[in-house]
C-alpha cells in the first residue's frame, strides 16, 4: 500500500532576530541558587526542616493470661496538641490488635488494609490468619514502600492456634518478635515502670493496673504524650477493652492531694 504525500507541504524554517528570541524564551529566574560546597549537609538539613514532629506512647506485653495492650490518645504536630481522643489501639479483627506510632494517616491507612488482607486470607483459607502471618504480611508490604517517606511504628498483638503472639512492625519493613514492646517518644519512661513490675504469672487486673500506670507515667514526663490511657486484653476468646481513664484523674489516683501539716507557725505577738 502507497501512502498518498502529495497534501503536505515541506517544512520552511523562518529566521527570528535576536529581539524576537527574547520574546519567544522566558528570562532567568530571579531568585539566586543557594552556593553550598557540602550538598550532602545542605540536603540533610533541609529535610529535617520538613519533618514532621511527632510523638505518643504504646505498649504491649504477654503474660501467663494473654496480652496487654495500652495506649494514650494525644495525637500533635510539633508543638501543638491537635487532638486528645485519638485511637491509637486499631481492631484489626476479633482477635488482632495493632498500635499506631508515627504518623497518624500512614498507621490508619495500612492497618485498614491488612485487616481487608486479614479477611480475604480468612475467605480463602477457611481459617483465620496467625499472628505471625499478619504481621509478615504488613511488614512485606512496608518493606516495598521504605524510603518513600512513611511514618509507621506498630505493634501486631493477637491469639491464634499457638496461643498469643507479639511482634513490632516498622515502616522500613522491620519486624521483630517479642514479649515486651514499648514505642513512641514516651516509650523509655513507660519501659521504666513495665520493667520493674512485669511478672509473667500475673492475673489480669494486675497486668491491667501495670500497663495503666506505664502509660500514665510516661505521659506526666513526655509532652507529647498524654489524653486518656486506654488499656486491652487480648486472650483466647479475642480481644476486649478493659478501661480508658484520662490521665488527669490517674494523677491524683497515683498522688493523692494531701494537707500539708504545720509543724511551727509563726503568730505576732502583741506587745
Amino acid at each position: 500500500m502507497k501512502l498518498d504525500l502529495s497534501g503536505l507541504e515541506p517544512a520552511t524554517l523562518h529566521q527570528r532576530s535576536d529581539d524576537n528570541l527574547c520574546d519567544v524564551f522566558s528570562p532567568s529566574p530571579s531568585f539566586k541558587i543557594p552556593n553550598d560546597t557540602d550538598f550532602d549537609g545542605f540536603q540533610k538539613a533541609a529535610l529535617q526542616m520538613v519533618k514532621p514532629a511527632k510523638g505518643t506512647t504504646t505498649l504491649a506485653f504477654i503474660f501467663k493470661e494473654g496480652i496487654m495492650v495500652a495506649a494514650d490518645s494525644r495525637a500533635s504536630m510539633g508543638g501543638y496538641i491537635s487532638s486528645q481522643s485519638v485511637k491509637k489501639i486499631i481492631e484489626i479483627n476479633p482477635h488482632l490488635l495493632g498500635t499506631m506510632a508515627g504518623g497518624a494517616a500512614d498507621c490508619q491507612f495500612w492497618h485498614r488494609n491488612l485487616g481487608i488482607k486479614c479477611r480475604l486470607h480468612e475467605l480463602a483459607n477457611k481459617r483465620r490468619i496467625s499472628v505471625t502471618g499478619a504481621s509478615k504480611l504488613l511488614a512485606n508490604i512496608l518493606y516495598s514502600y521504605r524510603g518513600m517517606g512513611l511514618s509507621i511504628g506498630t505493634m501486631i498483638a493477637g491469639w491464634d492456634e499457638t496461643g498469643p503472639g507479639l511482634y513490632y512492625v516498622d515502616s522500613e519493613g522491620g519486624r521483630l518478635k517479642g514479649t515486651r514492646f514499648s514505642v513512641g517518644s514516651g516509650s523509655p519512661y513507660a519501659y521504666g515502670v513495665l520493667d520493674s513490675g512485669y511478672r509473667w504469672d500475673m492475673p489480669v487486673e494486675e497486668a491491667a493496673e501495670l500497663a495503666r500506670r506505664s502509660i500514665y507515667h510516661a505521659t506526666f514526663r513526655d509532652g507529647a504524650s498524654g489524653g486518656v490511657a486506654s488499656v486491652y486484653y487480648v486472650g483466647p476468646q479475642g480481644w476486649k477493652k478493659l478501661s480508658g481513664d484520662d490521665v488527669g484523674e490517674l494523677h491524683f489516683k497515683y498522688y493523692p492531694v494531701t494537707e500539708n501539716v504545720v509543724e511551727q507557725e509563726m503568730v505576732e505577738v502583741s506587745a
